[in-house]
């Protein structure tokens, strides 16, 4: 799916453990490190697509989170170069509803491999505005507004 607009929707994941430190990942190929994320399918509603990346590229399931909150409205990046085509029509970057989450379970119910295709290779937990400093630059400002939209969520609890 592409909007009007030329963005695919999408969904942001922070997964926050007990400790308020988040979950970091490592992108397979390459040594980039970013949050879950992942395409909303055309039949899925934003909450189905969450729980359905968050398995594919962290092996867990609805009952091992509890949804903190979500931002208020689409958040867009543009993916610098050339115009993108996805499924034959061109798209400029992608819009996503991000979501905190709280972890309810433990560190070894991590699967990067729950999917055939596995997004990461690696993981870690870092402090909450830690991935500012290392996120590729294309997309530090969604980053940016939804780490500050939802960090009062952190706080509470």
């Amino acid at each position: 799916m592409i909007d009007r607009d030329g963005y695919r929707p999408n969904v942001g994941i922070i997964l926050a453990n007990g400790e308020g430190r988040v979950f970091w990942a490592r992108r397979c190929r390459c040594d980039g490190w970013q949050f879950p994320q992942g395409g909303i399918h055309r039949e899925e509603t934003v909450e189905e697509a969450l729980y359905r990346e968050l398995y594919e590229e962290v092996g867990l399931v609805s009952a091992q989170v509890e949804i903190r909150g979500r931002t208020q409205d689409w958040l867009r990046y543009d993916i610098p170069g050339s115009v993108r085509r996805a499924n034959g029509r061109r798209f400029r970057g992608q819009k996503q509803i991000w979501f905190l989450l709280r972890f309810r379970g433990h560190d070894a119910d991590v699967r990067l491999d729950a999917s055939p295709t596995p997004e990461f290779d690696d993981w870690r937990w870092v402090e909450y505005w830690a991935p500012l400093r290392s996120i590729v630059a294309f997309k530090r400002n969604v980053y940016q507004m939804a780490l500050t939209e939802l960090a009062p969520l952190m706080e509470r609890g």
